[in-house]
Protein backbone atom coordinates (compact mmCIF):
# COMPACT_ATOMS: atom_id res chain seq x y z
CA UNK A 1 0.00 0.00 0.00
CA UNK A 2 1.20 3.12 -0.84
CA UNK A 3 1.29 6.42 1.59
CA UNK A 4 0.14 9.69 -0.14
CA UNK A 5 1.15 11.69 2.78
CA UNK A 6 4.83 11.64 3.33
CA UNK A 7 7.27 14.00 4.18
CA UNK A 8 10.31 15.07 2.35
CA UNK A 9 13.52 15.96 4.03
CA UNK A 10 15.43 19.22 4.13
CA UNK A 11 18.70 20.13 5.40
CA UNK A 12 20.11 23.58 5.98
CA UNK A 13 23.37 24.59 7.53
CA UNK A 14 23.47 28.01 9.58
CA UNK A 15 27.10 29.20 8.73
CA UNK A 16 28.06 31.37 11.78
CA UNK A 17 31.54 33.39 11.59
CA UNK A 18 34.11 34.54 14.53
CA UNK A 19 31.39 37.65 14.65
CA UNK A 20 28.55 35.69 15.62
CA UNK A 21 27.04 36.54 12.23
CA UNK A 22 24.94 33.68 10.44
CA UNK A 23 25.41 33.56 6.19
CA UNK A 24 22.39 34.04 4.39
CA UNK A 25 22.43 33.58 0.37
CA UNK A 26 20.59 35.67 -2.01
CA UNK A 27 18.27 33.81 -3.87
CA UNK A 28 18.46 34.30 -7.69
CA UNK A 29 14.72 33.01 -8.54
CA UNK A 30 12.85 35.53 -6.31
CA UNK A 31 15.87 37.78 -4.54
CA UNK A 32 14.63 36.35 -0.87
CA UNK A 33 17.79 35.78 1.52
CA UNK A 34 18.05 32.27 3.27
CA UNK A 35 20.39 30.73 4.95
CA UNK A 36 21.72 27.63 2.69
CA UNK A 37 19.35 24.65 2.64
CA UNK A 38 17.77 21.54 0.13
CA UNK A 39 16.62 18.59 -0.32
CA UNK A 40 18.31 16.15 1.54
CA UNK A 41 19.50 13.64 -1.19
CA UNK A 42 20.80 9.63 -0.54
CA UNK A 43 24.52 9.68 -1.12
CA UNK A 44 24.81 13.24 0.19
CA UNK A 45 25.97 14.29 3.41
CA UNK A 46 24.94 17.33 4.96
CA UNK A 47 28.23 19.28 4.68
CA UNK A 48 28.07 18.76 0.64
CA UNK A 49 24.84 20.32 0.70
CA UNK A 50 26.28 23.30 2.23
CA UNK A 51 29.76 23.22 -0.17
CA UNK A 52 27.38 22.83 -3.01
CA UNK A 53 25.10 25.58 -2.17
CA UNK A 54 28.35 28.15 -1.18
CA UNK A 55 31.42 26.82 -1.74
CA UNK A 56 32.28 26.42 1.77
CA UNK A 57 34.02 23.65 3.57
CA UNK A 58 32.08 23.44 6.77
CA UNK A 59 32.13 21.68 9.96
CA UNK A 60 28.89 20.76 11.80
CA UNK A 61 28.49 21.63 15.60
CA UNK A 62 25.26 21.11 16.72
CA UNK A 63 21.44 20.43 15.81
CA UNK A 64 19.79 23.37 16.46
CA UNK A 65 16.15 22.46 15.27
CA UNK A 66 13.40 20.54 13.30
CA UNK A 67 10.88 23.30 11.42
CA UNK A 68 8.02 21.36 10.13
CA UNK A 69 6.24 23.20 6.48
CA UNK A 70 2.87 22.43 7.03
CA UNK A 71 1.87 23.04 3.22
CA UNK A 72 4.06 20.73 0.87
CA UNK A 73 5.08 18.51 4.49
CA UNK A 74 8.60 19.37 4.55
CA UNK A 75 10.89 19.05 7.66
CA UNK A 76 13.90 20.53 7.78
CA UNK A 77 16.97 19.33 9.96
CA UNK A 78 19.08 22.99 10.52
CA UNK A 79 22.73 22.73 11.99
CA UNK A 80 24.89 25.07 13.12
CA UNK A 81 27.93 24.53 11.25
CA UNK A 82 31.69 26.90 11.10
CA UNK A 83 33.83 27.26 8.34
CA UNK A 84 36.93 25.34 7.96
CA UNK A 85 37.72 25.72 4.07
CA UNK A 86 36.72 26.95 1.04
CA UNK A 87 35.51 30.49 -0.57
CA UNK A 88 32.22 31.92 -1.36
CA UNK A 89 31.06 31.23 -4.62
CA UNK A 90 27.52 31.76 -6.49
CA UNK A 91 25.71 29.36 -7.70
CA UNK A 92 22.72 28.56 -9.73
CA UNK A 93 20.48 29.17 -6.75
CA UNK A 94 22.67 31.99 -4.94
CA UNK A 95 23.50 35.23 -6.54
CA UNK A 96 25.33 36.88 -4.14
CA UNK A 97 26.02 36.06 0.19
CA UNK A 98 25.38 38.41 3.29
CA UNK A 99 26.93 37.92 6.64
CA UNK A 100 24.08 39.26 8.75
CA UNK A 101 23.54 39.63 12.75
CA UNK A 102 20.54 37.90 14.48
CA UNK A 103 18.83 41.99 15.00
CA UNK A 104 19.20 42.28 10.65
CA UNK A 105 17.01 39.37 10.15
CA UNK A 106 13.63 40.92 9.97
CA UNK A 107 14.65 43.19 6.76
CA UNK A 108 16.45 40.44 5.17
CA UNK A 109 14.44 37.01 5.36
CA UNK A 110 10.89 35.67 5.47
CA UNK A 111 9.63 34.96 9.14
CA UNK A 112 9.92 31.14 8.98
CA UNK A 113 13.83 31.49 7.86
CA UNK A 114 15.05 34.04 10.44
CA UNK A 115 13.42 31.52 13.41
CA UNK A 116 16.10 29.34 11.87
CA UNK A 117 19.06 31.26 11.97
CA UNK A 118 18.03 33.09 15.34
CA UNK A 119 17.61 29.76 17.08
CA UNK A 120 20.92 28.76 16.02
CA UNK A 121 22.20 31.75 17.23
CA UNK A 122 20.55 32.07 20.32
CA UNK A 123 21.05 28.48 22.28
CA UNK A 124 23.12 26.28 19.89
CA UNK A 125 22.95 23.48 22.26
CA UNK A 126 19.00 23.40 22.66
CA UNK A 127 17.36 21.96 19.36
CA UNK A 128 14.04 24.03 18.96
CA UNK A 129 11.06 22.00 17.14
CA UNK A 130 8.34 24.52 15.16
CA UNK A 131 6.05 24.65 12.32
CA UNK A 132 5.36 27.00 9.96
CA UNK A 133 3.74 27.65 6.92
CA UNK A 134 6.31 28.38 4.23
CA UNK A 135 6.40 31.93 6.03
CA UNK A 136 4.68 32.65 9.60
CA UNK A 137 5.49 30.24 12.22
CA UNK A 138 2.06 28.76 13.36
Amino acid sequence: MRCEHRHSVSVAGIVVDEQGRALLTRRRDNGHGEPPDGIFEIEETITDGVREETGLEVELDSLTGVYTNMRPGIVALVFRCRVIGGSLQPTDEASDFIWARGDQLGELVDEAYAVRVRDALTDPLRPFLREHDGVRLL
